[in-house]
């Protein structure tokens, strides 16, 4: 690579992406990768602080930045991920469609570990958008030794895929209300507000709600009559506190469910029920989800819907970013809750 005057540029061509920046008002390429240097561009050049370009010779065993960044993306996207063409030497990974993202975070660290190289992503667990750009990558010089390259390749097939989107599946869903309050009509059923748009912005079909009191036999057989109708997820509301009167514990047991953990270090959500009826996910919603706009639900849904039974040690994680700050205007999932 050798370095020249701009002013002695004229007929050569640009090796690289230059960035121009109007403070305030814009932020882009002001001249491209192979551009053929005009007279009339050495004052803008000058103007964008280019007093020097480089003239880039490359041997064999080197990559120029474009090229090394796209490889670098195609090693590491997994499915229901593209990349994009570098622009200013930045390969982006964007997410093809609706889904959970998942990231091997071994991986990821292995690749940033290599020098050189920098992949930066969001969150994994993210429930992400068609379209969305999920993760970058670029290399810090201009140009990068292949060997380097081949080793981000050799990490992409050990840890197939670094990243990918899990498609979300549109379940059949049944509903148990709880309590006796509702069923004897002294206060209106929640889960009409509160939890059913939530499920249909999932794609999901309600099959069935069954409101029953607080008897653990009534619980029971309402769950074991959801899953004969064919649901592929079961979700109970109406309590799920101390108190004597809520007996959902009781009856989600007494219906032959495994419950796999109750209680979660999320807030709102600290009383969430996980369990489930041999191949069907049960969802024990405290009666937190009435009230707050984002709780455990929010963490939990999208999960299983992706095909992700959370663990006890995978629910006990989330404790970390665990806390709703309940925020004035609320940009869940593009903050701290779940990540």
């Amino acid at each position: 690579m050798r370095e020249i005057k701009v002013e002695d540029a004229v007929g050569t061509v640009l090796a690289h992406d230059m960035t121009k920046i109007v403070p305030g008002k814009f932020k882009g390429v002001g001249f491209k990768r192979n551009h053929l240097v005009k007279a009339e561009d050495i004052p803008e050049l000058l103007k964008i602080g280019k007093k020097h370009l480089y003239v880039l010779e490359l041997d064999e065993n080197q990559l120029h930045e474009d090229d090394a960044a796209l490889r670098i993306s195609k090693a590491l996207c997994g499915q229901n991920i593209r990349w994009t063409r570098p622009l200013e030497g930045k390969s982006n990974m964007v997410s093809e469609i609706d889904g959970l993202l998942q990231i091997d975070l071994d991986g990821l660290l292995q690749v940033n570990s290599l020098g050189e190289i920098i992949v930066s992503t969001v969150k994994t667990g993210l429930p992400c958008l068609d379209g969305q750009i999920v993760a970058a990558t670029r290399i810090i010089p201009l140009f990068i030794e292949a060997e380097k390259i081949d080793a981000v390749e050799n990490i992409g097939k050990v840890h197939q895929p670094v990243f990918q989107v899990l498609p979300y599946f549109r379940r059949r869903v049944g509903l148990v209300v709880t309590g006796s309050e509702i069923y004897e009509g002294l206060i209106p059923d929640g889960s009409e507000k509160w939890v059913i748009p939530k499920l249909k912005a999932y794609g999901c079909e309600i099959v069935q709600k069954i409101l029953v009191t607080d008897d653990a036999g009534q619980i029971a057989a309402a769950l074991t009559g959801l899953k004969t109708a064919g649901c592929e997820l079961i979700v109970t509301t109406g309590g799920l506190s101390v108190d004597p009167d809520d007996v959902t514990r009781r009856g989600v047991r007494a219906s032959g469910a495994e419950i796999i953990s109750y209680g979660s270090p999320i807030l709102p959500g600290a009383m969430f029920l996980n369990a489930r009826l041999e191949d069907v996910p049960i969802l024990g919603l405290p009666a937190c989800v009435f009230y707050y706009p984002r709780t455990v639900f929010d963490l939990m849904l999208p999960r299983l819907l992706a095909g992700k039974q959370p663990t006890v040690a995978e629910i006990a994680a989330m404790g970390h970013g665990g806390l709703c700050m309940n925020c004035k205007t609320c940009h869940f999932p593009a903050c701290s809750f779940g990540r």
